[in-house]
């Protein structure tokens, strides 16, 4: 976290003044949020119920492209309002919710599914905690 909390520090040009060890976080978490969805879908499409798996895979597949996509929003930092920040953690936030309702189910017989309910509960409590810092 301590480099992604130096790319924050360096972005002078923020506007929404949030602060940056909370950006640093939720990026960190976004990202490794992006992976852990997307390791756990590989993982799911390998099992020998895979058919049966199909929602959570794609739940999964849409958690790793809205976070990946939240977390270069929010490193960008760009001016001129909250709007599309606040909607794509929104978004993202839904993402995380729809793939964390399946996999936290599957997680006592898979550990990707354990790690990837981890790791969108974090993911999603990071946006929630940015998108109060927006609204404060």
């Amino acid at each position: 976290m301590l480099q992604t909390r130096e790319l924050f520090d360096s972005l002078t040009s923020r506007a929404d003044h949030l602060d940056n060890q909370m950006l640093a976080g939720a990026a960190d978490s976004l990202s490794a949020c992006e992976q852990a969805v997307a390791a756990c879908a590989a993982g799911m499409l390998a099992a020998k119920e895979a058919d049966e798996l199909r929602d959570a895979i794609n739940r999964d597949l849409d958690c790793a492209d809205v976070a990946a996509a939240t977390r270069r929003v929010l490193t960008r930092g760009s001016d001129g309002g909250h709007a599309l920040l606040t909607a794509q953690l929104e978004a993202c936030v839904i993402a995380c919710e729809r793939s964390h309702e399946l996999c936290a189910r599957h997680a006592p017989h898979h550990e990707h599914c354990r790690l990837c309910a981890g790791a969108t509960s974090r993911a999603g409590a990071a946006c929630q905690e940015v998108l109060q810092g927006l609204r404060a």
